[in-house]
């Protein structure tokens, strides 16, 4: 006789014996086990575990896809804000170009807020630095001392002795020495000897160059350079200032980078501008002034307003995709119904959609600059109704995307309320995250009843065990005696 116990661990019905009735062999009757406890307890622990476990795992993969998909969404309107971000306020509006009419005279840049407009530009001169070319020199040494070296209000010392009491040594300590603020020092071999260069790294008629010996001895006199003591050089070239003109205004600049002579504008001073002294003809044959011109950067503009459509058709994919129901394979999206879901797709839209205050009644809503929605659900830019509506009223194509009410204002707001501590993204992730938790619990609680359960059942069979054995030994027992009587009975009769 055989009892089994069916699994279904698999899926597939297997039959395993777990109990068996000895023989009446002299094998059998020494007894031994009779169910097989290990085999017995794991099917039943099993039958008991897998419904349950299987219904954790089939609630965890769908929390784990929610929060997967809610990821992806927090992801793509992070995207978006990026984007938004070009639009919002109304200081992305305010992008200037500078444009210069001689451009070998001078470019320039605009920042942020500088003022259109277009002004006369003359540039007289340019700022220089000082360049100084020393005396011949003859001999192979030049002498030991110290030497002070001045730029402008900035000193350092050279010190000369045996091991670089040459030209070339002299050179090499100045350009290596510490402190030194931009005075470069070269060795020019001509004709009549060698020449020391020193030249500035600084223009400005402030940086001047100037050398004087400090050791209090005379042996490096020869390179001494300064006010009344111009003998051992011939200046090269002067330290001078930028000298040039705005709109007849008069500047000054040891620098020909300007930042400070309009605000928000950077010039670059390349070379002086035809008819530019102060003598210059002024008949109508002269040569017109150059001019720098500053415009709004509607360039810029038009290009951050076809990102902004780029990156929201990227995020009505991603949603529509979240929330899609496939009817040809019955196949719903991992966020289909999803209130979370659902409630930032009619926020963006409704700020799409919206009619702004832009203090036109022409330009007041996306559709109206250009910007319209395809069958789809997308959106498309109409360049030369954007270029349009820009060249036509900038300040109301400006409010209608930044301004308090305006299409990215609102957006941004509504993007950031979602994403917040308390909004609604982030509140059903942290729904999520606690359903995630629980079923963790739930599986580790069920690990343990399994545990205790797998413990008393093998308690209990292991008994039963050890009470069918001696049955068992008994039954072989007496089926032994009693396969004796009749041959006792036989004997007695005969």
């Amino acid at each position: 006789m055989s009892t089994t116990v069916g699994s279904t661990t698999s899926g597939v019905a297997q039959t395993q014996p777990v109990v068996s009735v000895a023989g009446s062999s002299s094998a059998d009757a020494a007894g031994g086990s009779v169910i097989d406890v290990s085999n017995l307890v794991s099917e039943l622990v099993a039958a008991t575990e897998d419904p349950q476990q299987t219904l954790i795992n089939n609630q965890t993969q769908q929390v784990t896809s929610q929060i997967s998909s809610l990821g992806t969404l927090k992801g793509a309107l992070s995207t978006f804000q990026s984007a938004l971000a070009a639009l919002d306020t109304p200081n992305a509006f305010q992008l200037e170009t500078a444009n210069s009419s001689d451009s070998a005279a001078f470019t320039a840049t605009a920042s942020s807020g500088a003022a259109t407009g277009t002004y006369n530009v003359a540039v007289t001169a340019l700022a220089t630095s000082q360049q100084l070319l020393s005396n011949a020199v003859t001999g192979s040494t030049i002498g030991t001392g110290t030497l002070q070296l001045s730029l402008g209000g900035t000193s350092f010392n050279v010190t000369v002795n045996s091991s670089n009491d040459t030209l070339q040594g002299l050179a090499a300590s100045i350009n290596s020495a510490a402190g030194n603020p931009g005075i470069t020092a070269t060795v020019l071999q001509g004709s009549s000897g060698s020449y020391l260069l020193l030249s500035s790294s600084q223009t400005g008629a402030a940086n001047t160059i100037s050398v004087t010996e400090t050791d209090g001895g005379t042996g490096l006199s020869a390179f001494t350079y300064g006010t009344g003591n111009t003998g051992n050089y011939t200046q090269e070239a002067a330290a001078q200032n930028a000298a040039f003109s705005i709109s007849g205004v008069n500047f000054s600049s040891p620098s020909n980078t300007v930042t400070s002579a309009v605000s928000g504008v950077t010039l670059t001073l390349l070379g002086t501008t035809p008819n530019s002294s102060s003598s210059a003809s002024t008949s109508a044959s002269a040569t017109p002034p150059a001019t720098l011109t500053i415009g709004t950067d509607t360039a810029t503009i038009e290009s951050n307003i076809q990102t902004f459509v780029t990156a929201y058709n990227t995020l009505q994919s991603t949603m529509a995709q979240l929330g899609s129901f496939d009817t040809s394979t019955g196949t719903a999206g991992p966020m289909m119904d999803d209130p979370a879901l659902e409630g930032i797709q009619n926020q963006v839209q409704q700020a799409l959609y919206s009619i702004v205050d832009t203090g036109s009644s022409t330009y007041n809503t996306l559709a109206s600059i250009g910007i319209t929605t395809n069958s789809d659900g997308s959106l498309s830019v109409n360049s030369a109704t954007l270029s349009a509506a820009l060249s036509s009223n900038f300040s109301a194509v400006s409010q209608l995307f930044s301004g308090a009410s305006g299409v990215a204002t609102s957006l941004n707001t509504d993007i950031n309320s979602a994403l917040g501590p308390n909004g609604s993204i982030t509140t059903e992730g942290q729904t999520y995250t606690a359903e995630e938790n629980s079923l963790s619990q739930q599986t580790s609680q069920l690990q343990t009843q399994m545990a205790a359960l797998s413990a008393s059942l093998t308690q209990q069979y292991s008994a039963l065990n050890s009470l069918l054995s001696s049955l068992q030994s008994t039954s072989s027992y007496l089926t032994q005696q009693f396969a004796t009587l009749p041959q006792v009975q036989a004997q007695q009769e005969a």
